[in-house]
């Protein structure tokens, strides 16, 4: 995984064209090396064991896993799309304790507010 990080990052500020390309010249193969070494793997661990069960994870995913290096637009992983929403999550978490439903729904749409600025590029404050 690392590998195909190290690939990526030499592409940041590439057309997607040229992204595409180079992703289907390094990226690819990688991604069948580390597929074979998954097969090759999970025939070795004990099912129900910890390691089987992320080497299951990743192959029943692995479609989704591979989708970014076929194209040059999608990002390797969601990491943007999940710091965008980190901070809705907690917050939606923490208003639980607002004291009542009516505080709850009240928080709710200030939340969402704040958060619709800032993906709008605007200063909440």
């Amino acid at each position: 995984i690392t590998r195909l990080y190290r690939i990526e990052a030499q592409t940041v500020d590439w057309s997607i064209a040229e992204r595409q390309a180079w992703r289907a010249r390094y990226a690819q193969p990688r991604l069948r090396l580390y597929h074979a070494w998954l097969m090759k793997t999970r025939r070795t661990v004990p099912d129900g064991s910890s390691t089987a069960k992320a080497i299951d994870y990743t192959l029943r995913r692995w479609p989704a896993l591979c989708r970014y290096a076929t194209t040059g637009h999608l990002p390797i992983d969601n990491n943007a799309a999940e710091n965008v929403i980190r901070p809705i999550a907690l917050g939606k978490k923490n208003w639980l304790f607002t004291g009542s439903e009516r505080a709850g729904r009240r928080a709710a749409v200030i939340q969402t507010l704040l958060g619709t600025a800032k993906l709008n590029g605007l200063d909440p404050a």
